[in-house]
This record gives C-alpha cells, structure tokens and sequence, in this order.
C-alpha cells in the first residue's frame, strides 16, 4: 500500500510571498504563524504578533504586492485562555483573500486600531468591544449594540448575566 503524498496547495506561494515581504519589512518577530486554510478555498492565514499588527496592517493595504485594499470583516473569538481578532481582507486589483489573526489576553486585552487604514474596521472594532470586551488602542472607543450602562460582555465563555431573569 503506498502513501498519498499531499499536494501542496496552489496559494502556497502567495503565502510564502506575504511571509518574506512582511519580515523584510517589519520584522522576524511580526509573524507568530502562517498557513493555508484548505476549506476555505485554500485561503492564507497570517497570525501576527499583537505589538506588530499596526506596522504589518499598514503593509497589507499599501505594498504593490499585497494590496488589500478592502476589510471585509472583524470578529472577535472567545478562546477561554486568551482573545482573538480575526480579520478577513480583499484586494480588488489583485483578485485574492487573506485571513489574518492577531491574539491578546482574555482580561484588559488590547489590540491596535485599523480604523484609520480601512474606516470599515469602526463599526467591527466597537462589535468585538461590546460583545467581548477587545479593546482597541489608538482610538475612542464605545458600544453599539448595547447601552451605555449594560454590565459586561455577553459573549464571553465567562459571562453572567446581571438579571438572571432574562
């Protein structure tokens, strides 16, 4: 019986192309991980160093060979141990997607701003902020979901309720 081998996957050197750039450029430290994310139509996944984020997102967008131009989505994730901010990009003049996740404490957990780099990350920022609590350095911060007096984050794996009525 012989072994398959895996075939590596056609985004593969894209991903490899973002790693160089993004080390050249900012930094070895700036990438904690990076791989292909199959079922998603083999999507690349940079996890970056929280320190680093605000360098490395201001790459993304302007490098002539990255350009994503377009933040498609922001979502925070409760992981119990720690938080996650996950980003979804697009760029237009190239045609490819990038994921990339940046990691911070589950207490008092910051990461920079990108609202200045792509003005869609505003009203996601305030979401992850409202529901679990990510706060986001380098800009004024408040709910949009919730009022102004609610207590907690109602999506944390370790919230109670105030009312436990409802």
């Amino acid at each position: 019986m012989s072994e398959e081998v895996k075939a590596s996957s056609p985004k593969q050197p894209l991903l490899d192309q973002y790693v160089k750039i993004i080390k050249e450029q900012v930094g070895e430290e700036a990438i904690k991980d990076a791989f292909i994310n199959e079922p998603n139509d083999h999507m690349p996944v940079l996890v970056i160093n929280k320190d680093k984020w605000y360098d490395v997102a201001k790459l993304l967008k302007d490098h002539p060979e990255m350009r994503f131009d377009y933040l498609m989505n922001l979502a925070g994730v409760d992981y119990e141990k720690y938080m996650e901010v996950a980003y979804h990009f697009y760029s237009y003049s190239r045609n490819e997607f990038l994921g990339v996740k940046v990691q911070t404490e589950r207490d008092g957990g910051t990461v920079p701003t990108v609202m200045d780099i792509w003005a869609t990350a505003d009203w996601h920022e305030r979401e992850a902020y409202d529901l679990l609590g990510i706060g986001f350095t380098g800009r004024q911060i408040s709910r949009i979901l919730l009022p102004d007096d609610w207590v907690g984050h109602p999506l944390r794996k370790d919230y109670k309720p105030f009312d436990e009525e409802v």
